[in-house]
């Protein structure tokens, strides 16, 4: 299943398709500014039996050096089968559409990234016919962004960050450098950053720090996944309340089945003993709730001589 994080990590660069030139200016390559992007089919299934889709597919026209296609891949965790997956796209594009394409691979923490980063070559013996070797962010080259003005100059690059940077141990400086900078920008570009950063920290512990600075700093965010958010705390809320109360209940029909074990007990010592009970002594007994006081008139029971003497505990 693919987690709200793994979206967030490439779906910015399709609702910011010139990201990908400040990232690579960011890392400091000599890619070409884009002159245009365009938005591509993310299917590269070939037949029924094999389902690929690249997580996010542009084609970048420059004009220096021309179009290329630029497939963005967000990598969780290491898979030694991914390499496979990543060489199939390449040459899949290549032959596709006859444009040169460039692999982009986002993670969110050293050991995949360096894992991604390392060149697999395809072939036999010392002569590779095809090298996989995607250009990776992560948070060993992806820069930490604690000035709010910066965060607002591009405020793309400073969310991709946030999220490369998800697990970092100085995310809370981060977060809150983001949620300064979006007190000073407008609704419709606070929200979808707001919503990205959300999706982004997916689980992680930082998820929690982002949600408190957005009801601090950012109170009057109403964005549908912050409220989708706020509903499945009330619904979870109300499934632990409503999960008690049936504990609750559960344990009072338990002690309530325990008293009338221990009336029955007293009523029946009596009756082995062979004395009288009357229906108003018995009803007295039956009647109970207080577990102690039975147990005092089972022992009683054990040595009185009449029905009176059981009571005389009290």
């Amino acid at each position: 299943m693919v987690s709200s994080s793994h979206e967030a990590m490439h779906r910015i660069f399709q609702d910011h398709p010139t990201l990908f030139s400040r990232v690579s200016e960011t890392l400091g390559l000599p890619f070409p500014s884009p002159t245009a992007v365009t938005a591509l089919p993310n299917d590269v299934t070939e037949t029924k039996a094999v389902d690929r889709r690249i997580d996010t597919l542009l084609r970048i026209d420059t004009e220096s050096h021309g179009p290329f296609l630029l497939a963005v891949e967000a990598q969780k965790k290491k898979d030694p089968e991914k390499s496979a997956s990543w060489g199939y796209y390449l040459a899949y594009l290549r032959s596709k559409y006859r444009l040169p394409p460039l692999l982009l691979v986002i993670c969110q923490d050293r050991a995949t990234a360096e894992w991604a980063a390392r060149p697999d070559p395809i072939g036999f013996c010392s002569w590779p016919s095809l090298t996989v070797r995607p250009l990776v962010v992560g948070p060993g080259n992806m820069p930490v962004i604690s000035d709010p003005a910066e965060a607002v100059d591009d405020l793309a690059l400073a969310t991709l960050s946030t999220i490369v940077h998800g697990a970092s141990p100085d995310i809370e400086g981060i977060l809150k450098t983001m949620s300064t900078a979006l007190r000073a920008v407008p609704d419709d570009v606070r929200d979808p950053v707001v919503e990205f950063i959300f999706q982004g920290l997916d689980k992680l512990p930082a998820a929690d720090i982002w949600r408190k600075l957005v009801v601090v700093d950012l109170s009057f965010y109403k964005s549908s996944f912050f409220q989708e958010v706020r509903a499945e705390a009330k619904a979870e809320a109300k499934a632990e309340a409503k999960a008690e109360a049936k504990a609750e209940a559960r344990a009072e029909v338990r002690a309530e089945a325990t008293t009338a074990r221990a009336a029955e007990d007293v009523l029946a010592v009596l009756d082995m003993r062979g004395l009288d009970v009357p229906e108003e002594a018995r009803a007295r007994i039956t009647g109970c709730d207080d577990p102690d006081v039975l147990r005092g008139w089972l022992r009683q029971a054990v040595v009185a001589t009449s029905v009176d003497d059981v009571f005389r505990t009290e």
